[in-house]
């Protein structure tokens, strides 16, 4: 069983394979503690990026959008805002795939539902498809020469 750790770096490490092999340029900061993991350049505009490990459950990769940490009162969460991040990348190792939120997506919720395939009562209004925040759909129109 790995350490929520381990799983923060195999997270980090994949995306920043996935997005390099686009050819988006990946920055990481030099120490550890802010908000973002990473930094994107999106054809010249810098983008803040939040590293996630993204579980599987059926058909829906689900994506915490918060941080938890150790405090008096027990474990305390805190969920990522537009003005601290400018988008989540999580892995899910189930499907070894990349996926890519924009912060409007996610900004002051904690967690976000991926769909792989149809819901069972067949919604459609409001389902957010995997397949429409994959690496390959949303940075490669970002990717350099």
């Amino acid at each position: 069983m790995l350490t929520t750790n381990q799983k923060g770096a195999i997270a980090e490490t994949a995306i920043i394979h996935a997005a390099t092999k686009l050819g988006v340029a990946v920055y990481k900061p030099v120490a550890d503690g802010g908000r973002c993991d990473l930094v994107f350049d999106l054809a010249g505009r810098f983008v803040r990026v939040q590293c996630k490990w993204a579980g599987r459950n059926g058909d829906v990769v689900v994506i915490r959008c918060y941080s938890s940490r150790r405090a008096a009162e027990g474990f305390r969460k805190r969920s990522y805002t537009a003005e601290e991040v400018d988008g989540v990348a999580a892995y899910c190792a189930d499907l070894d795939r990349c996926y890519f939120l924009p912060a409007a997506l996610f900004s002051g919720r904690v967690q976000i539902d991926l769909r792989l395939g149809p819901t069972r009562n067949n919604q459609r209004h409001g389902v957010n498809w995997a397949k429409t925040y994959e690496f390959a759909a949303t940075l490669s129109a970002y990717s350099g020469p």
